[in-house]
């Protein structure tokens, strides 16, 4: 993320220099035209840019506008790129706040986009290099809520320790509201509904007096734990933007202030109005606590998958300096630096095995549970768990480089995204709470107007009805806690979304095509069948034309020698190697002659194949090509080497077919081959033989039907068909340019991912729409219910308690029903 530091900093102490990123420049006198349009800024001394970095370093006399600055840049032809500032925003606690945050934000100049995300309580903006981010945290301050910048973990410990204290304030304000809310609803609903109470209220204390007690154990509910509605909501309704705040605000105080009259000036009232209902405000204002307390229990459950993952990275490691082995913490690893890791710890950094041998836990990393064996040479990664044995590891990647940073930057990024289908919910918000504010105006009057006597007091609990059912709150987390669920639960099945669009685009996907070699298959020749004639030995003849094969560059050659080595044999010393050119290759070894080559190599030297026949047949079929061996003139075995099927992708294509998805290969291997393993496979279609460019076309073809289409690869050469795919899924293990050019990643590079990720996208889509409708229907349904219109014909109204209580659970279904996406599966 970009700050203002990095571009300059306001003080009158350190505004002497400035710095500015410019694109755009490609030779020294694009440098120089720079520079030239920056010294002609007023309070400019020098300028001095460089190519290679794309840096302008300006120093200045004193404070200079920035923004005018940028203008020269842009006036010469030249771009400064926008920056991207990532502000913990707390006190939203509707979708009308966030409303006002964002548009509080854009009006900033120089921003130019803001998404605010209520259940992560973040806001990412984009904005002019020109924009302080101390000018954001001062707009969303000014709108009424706090600000604080996140960099680095302590910020999001910091955010989280807030959120913490808030949701600890919430349950002591809570309990502290019950306790003062049971009297005055005993006193109050009991007269009315218990004989005995009324009888003994009557009798010793009298109504009076009973409602004396209600007014100032209701005042010190509404004014010590419920007070924080009205320093929030009060404020937002005279600024002309009201929220979730200024509804209970308006209710509570209307409900409060007509008892008060009722109690000590009763005379104001019309006869027949004086009635009390201090018991509605203290409950309504105990029982929206009681939702938020429920909100923010459950928002802290959304965020879990974040912290579990932040939890994986250890605090110390045992790292080598001068000569000794010292017990540091974690941070203070450097490149290079070796680590001890002993069993059961995790480890620090990402890195090399140097030395030991173990198996390392990567189920965090990839969702796998089956441990995976490393010796040195064998890469780790931070924060997976070492089992068995002692490891010393060298640091290859640390901090923000490691790729457990970088899992929880990508899951972070795609949790505070805000999905196309947002836009309806962002649209209707906006007037939401000034419509319902309306409607308790439009209520009040009618039934004062129309409604039977007492009028005043049918107008007053129909009126503070409707503010108080109204839900704001469940509208605004509806989509933003699916997604941060979602993504979580992705994660820990080893699917990161990179764009949370992605989940949403993802469940549209009806075909699925996929590169094969490094996709469905390992990405790298293998010796996979070798069959011996009478009178040879397996091991006899894999260590003689391995031995030859080793003299060899072809990459056939040296599956065959890993093979050998994989099974222990020792390699016997070759003479006389030969090349032959077109046929194969031979050589001496142990004094034995060994020849290698097709079948034309066989029939040159005399040698009948067909023994082997229906093997080579067979091979062929698999798409293999068969290679032989002659011992000393005997022809001694068939072998055959190719990219082999990874044990995962049977299970994979079988799953995509399960979820109605159409499979389409598409490679730039011959067709015989890729022809065959879409047989073994079950692939529905294969395109083969072609460039990425032809990848790209095909991709266009697929699309053009109207069908989604996810397209997964691993390589450079699927770079583009990634980009052009209504969704890109990038194998983990591949290319670092496949992975920036996908939407979605599997970390394990298993391609089960791939119907795990779009049955996830399904899921998380289905979820978010249950939540809208409940959210939308609840209100579209109350809301007049709690005007009165079943009044007339069934007599029911209904009360503000009521109203409140179905407020409040409305929120907490939501959280509830996005909370179940925890449990997802794929058979789920």
């Amino acid at each position: 993320m970009q700050n203002s530091r990095e571009i300059g900093v306001t003080p009158a102490a350190l505004a002497r220099k400035l710095t500015i990123p410019v694109v755009g420049m490609t030779c020294a006198s694009c440098v120089g035209r720079v520079e030239k349009a920056l010294t002609r800024v007023e309070g400019v001394t020098a300028a001095h840019v460089n190519l290679a970095t794309e840096r302008a370093d300006i120093a200045l006399q004193g404070p200079v506008d920035r923004r005018a600055l940028v203008a020269a840049i842009e006036d010469a032809g030249y771009e400064v790129p926008a920056a991207r500032h990532e502000l913990a925003v707390d006190g939203m606690t509707c979708a009308s706040c966030v409303g006002r945050v964002e548009r509080a934000l854009a009006a900033v100049p120089g921003v130019r986009t803001a998404s605010v995300n209520l259940a992560s309580e973040r806001a990412a903006i984009t904005a002019d290099v020109s924009v302080n981010t101390e000018d954001l945290i001062a707009a969303i301050n000014g709108a009424g809520y706090e600000a604080h910048m996140l960099q680095g973990d302590r910020n999001a410990e910091d955010h989280a320790a807030r959120r913490d204290a808030e949701r600890l304030a919430l349950k002591r304000d809570l309990l502290i509201a019950a306790a003062l809310t049971l009297p005055v609803f005993g006193l109050e609903m009991g007269s009315h509904t218990v004989p005995a109470i009324h009888d003994w209220v009557m009798g010793t204390i009298g109504m009076q007096t009973s409602w004396l007690i209600q007014l100032v154990l209701t005042a010190i509910v509404l004014f010590w734990p419920g007070l924080r509605f009205y320093r929030i909501g009060l404020p937002a309704l005279l600024k002309g933007a009201p929220d979730m705040n200024s509804l209970v605000a308006v209710g509570t105080l209307a409900a409060f202030s007509y008892s008060l009259v009722a109690t000590l000036a009763p005379q104001l009232l019309p006869a027949g109005t004086v009635n009390v209902y201090f018991e509605a405000a203290a409950v309504i204002v105990s029982l929206v606590l009681a939702g938020r307390y429920l909100e923010a229990r459950a928002k802290g459950r959304t965020s879990d998958a974040i912290k579990r993952l932040v939890g994986l990275q250890p605090k110390t490691a045992r790292i080598h300096r001068d000569g000794k082995t010292l017990e540091l913490d974690a941070s203070e690893i450097r490149l290079g630096d070796l680590v001890d890791v002993r069993p059961g710890e995790r480890l620090a950094a990402d890195g090399e095995v140097v030395e030991g041998s173990s198996f390392v836990d990567e189920a965090m990393l990839t969702g796998e549970p089956v441990p995976v064996e490393k010796r040195p040479g064998s890469a780790v990664v931070g924060g997976t768990i070492n089992q068995t044995g002692a490891l010393t590891v060298r640091a290859t990647a640390i901090g923000r480089d490691t790729m457990l940073a970088q899992i929880i930057r990508m899951v972070e990024e795609a949790q505070g995204s805000k999905l196309p289908i947002q836009a309806l919910v962002d649209r209707v918000t906006l007037w939401f709470v000034p419509a319902v504010m309306l409607a308790a105006a439009l209520t009040f009057l009618i039934w004062l107007i129309f409604g039977p006597q007492p009028a005043m007091s049918f107008a007053l609990v129909n009126a503070v009805a409707v503010l108080i059912i109204a839900c704001p709150c469940a509208m605004g987390l509806a989509t933003p806690t699916s997604i941060m669920v979602g993504t979580g639960r992705g994660a820990e099945l080893g699917v990161l979304f990179r764009q949370g669009e992605a989940l949403q685009s993802l469940k549209d996907a009806r075909v699925v095509a996929l590169d094969k070699t490094g996709t469905l298959t390992e990405g790298k020749p293998a010796l996979t069948d070798l069959h011996a004639a009478d009178g040879f030995a397996r091991s006899e003849i894999l260590s003689l034309i391995a031995a030859v094969e080793e003299r060899s560059e072809h990459p056939i050659g040296r599956a065959i020698v890993e093979a050998a080595e994989e099974d222990g044999l020792q390699l016997p010393a070759v003479t006389s190697f030969e090349s032959v050119t077109g046929f194969g290759i031979r050589g001496v070894a142990e004094g034995r002659r060994v020849e290698i080559g097709a079948d034309r190599f066989m029939a040159s030297l005399g040698l009948e194949t067909g023994r082997f026949a229906e093997i080579a047949t067979r091979l062929a079929g698999e798409g293999k090509s068969p290679l032989y061996a002659a011992v000393d003139g005997r022809l001694a075995a068939i072998v055959a080497v190719a990219d082999p099927i990874k044990p995962s992708t049977s299970g994979a294509i079988h799953a995509m077919h399960a979820l109605g998805l159409k499979v389409v290969m598409i490679t730039g291997d011959n067709r015989q081959t890729a022809e065959a393993i879409a047989r073994q496979l079950g692939i529905d279609e294969v395109v083969a033989e072609v460039l990425p460019d032809g990848k790209v076309e095909t991709i266009r073809r697929l699309k053009a039907d109207g069908s989604g289409v996810a397209y997964v690869g691993d390589g450079i050469n699927d770079a583009p068909a990634l980009a052009e795919a209504d969704v890109g899924i990038a194998i983990g293990t591949g290319t670092d340019i496949a992975i920036e050019a996908a939407d979605v990643v599997l970390v394990s590079g298993k391609l089960t991912g791939v119907p795990t990720a779009i049955a996830l996208s399904r899921a998380t889509m289905h979820n978010i729409r249950e939540n809208l409708f409940w959210a939308f229907a609840y209100n579209a349904a109350l809301i007049p219910v709690a005007a009165g219109v079943l009044y007339p014909a069934f007599g029911i109204l209904l009360s503000p308690i009521l109203a409140a209580g179905a407020m409040a659970l409305s929120s907490v279904f939501v959280l509830a029903n996005a909370l179940r996406l925890r449990r997802f599966s794929i058979s789920a």
